[in-house]
């Protein structure tokens, strides 16, 4: 045990060296031949961190030696590889790696002298000048690494509180952003991305709105999308890397977007005569079709009703209702979201059969969604073109505003921020029933 702790650790009078020879399968890539390295230090202990930093660094100068002689990824990768070795190799001698720019304009002359000093004693000069002097370049960070450390690192505040599937949807439109640039440009450095190419980008989205063959081309959300992407990917890795002032080459680029068509509601004769029909959504998975008749009364999200847990079903309360709130796994859209709704009608019966929630569509909204808008498409339970299942949260909604239910419970039972101020916390769960009564569905299961 001893033997191994004190491995490539040799003694000289009362100070301690790095001793290793250079292995077989490296020499002719490494000519240094016996390695050896003053630790300054009698002290076991610290020799032995700086040995264990030493053998990081030469087995980091082993491995992008080797890549750039075998052409992995060529010399990108050799160079990451070099760049990070010299960061182990310099933090081991006692310093940190500073490229040659920085030292010579750094105002610190005794910082210099030092790491002349320690070149000066060491027995491979050529390589700890290129350490300690910085002459190794700094690998420069392509667009696709910068999202890859955005979404590891920079924004870990936005993803907490996400579930797995949520997670993949707010990655899911800024790895395409990302994707479509470097279609477009080239996976470019950082440094590298010019307000050129951020024009060019701007031109093939242009025509992908606006196609040349006179058919219904994209809408500007999707590219206005695609270009906030990119602008707040390239301000907070800037921003991370210290320099701030660096002019967004993203900036201002926006495609006027024109206000788009509501989605249309459906008709309450509609929902009676045609969705709750008998047989009109038999085949269907048994969780789906209960979900559809929450949905029809509480004005809910899909999201909302396919992730309720079984405490916050709450059936046997004086007013059954139920909880939408945050979990420490799953965010709601919005503070606003936060919300007891009463359970009345086809909702209270769908639930009921539900008491545990629907597990088979828990985090897997979008599959929900899917299943619901092909049967829908199929059946011909659509009303009007362009309805989707969101439809029924707008006819929940327009039915609160015939009935003359109030501005501010309207807001409170749809999840919605209050703009008028609140004097009160929207009522009592009774209150809001007897509200809701007004306009619940008179249907027979």
């Amino acid at each position: 045990m001893t033997r191994k702790s004190n491995h490539y650790l040799k003694r000289r009078g009362e100070r301690w060296h790095y001793y290793r020879r250079v292995p077989k399968k490296y020499e002719a890539i490494d000519t240094r031949g016996t390695i050896r390295i003053a630790l300054d230090t009698d002290c076991l202990t610290i020799a032995r961190e700086k040995r264990n930093r030493l053998v990081e660094a030469d087995e980091a100068l082993w491995q992008s030696s080797l890549m750039s002689l075998n052409g992995q990824d060529d010399e990108i990768c050799a160079l990451k590889q070099r760049h990070k070795f010299a960061q182990k190799r310099a933090l081991a001698l006692g310093f940190t790696f500073k490229p040659i720019d920085q030292l010579v304009t750094s105002d610190n002359l005794m910082e210099i002298v030092e790491r002349v000093e320690a070149v000066a004693k060491a027995d491979d000069q050529v390589t700890e000048a290129e350490v300690l002097l910085g002459t190794i370049k700094a690998p420069k960070t392509t667009l696709r690494e910068a999202l890859d450390l955005y979404l590891k690192t920079l924004s870990i505040g936005e993803q907490k509180g996400k579930s797995p599937d949520q997670l993949r949807k707010w990655r899911l439109p800024r790895q395409r952003a990302i994707e479509h640039f470097i279609a477009v440009c080239g996976n470019l450095p950082m440094e590298e991305i010019e307000r050129s190419h951020a024009r060019r980008f701007y031109e093939w989205w242009g025509k992908r709105l606006s196609p040349d063959d006179g058919s219904k081309g994209l809408k500007p959300n999707s590219a206005n999308r695609d270009l906030g992407n990119l602008r707040k990917l390239y301000r907070t890795y800037w921003t991370y890397e210290g320099q701030e002032e660096r002019q967004n080459p993203f900036r201002e680029l926006r495609f006027s977007d024109t206000d788009s068509d509501p989605t249309p509601p459906f008709s309450d004769e509609w929902v009676k005569t045609k969705i709750l029909a008998p047989g009109a959504l038999d085949g269907l998975h048994q969780e789906a079709q209960l979900i559809v008749k929450v949905l029809i009364e509480t004005g809910c999200r899909p999201s909302e009703i396919a992730n309720l847990e079984p405490e916050d079903i709450h059936l046997e309360a004086e007013v059954p209702f139920i909880s939408i709130r945050p979990k420490a796994n799953r965010e709601l859209k919005s503070r606003a979201s936060k919300r007891e709704i009463p359970l009345v009608g086809i909702a209270l019966e769908a639930m009921q059969k539900a008491p545990n929630g629907f597990p088979h569509y828990k985090d897997k909204s979008s599959l929900l969604s899917a299943s619901l808008m092909k049967a829908f498409k199929t059946r011909g339970l659509f009303e009007h073109e362009g309805q989707r299942i969101y439809s029924f949260r707008h006819a929940f909604e327009k039915r609160m505003l015939e009935a003359g239910l109030d501005y501010g419970l309207r807001c409170t039972l749809m999840g919605h921020k209050n703009n008028r101020p609140e004097y009160g916390d929207g009522g009592s769960l009774e209150f809001r029933k007897s509200e809701l009564m007004k306009i619940v569905h008179s249907i027979d299961f």
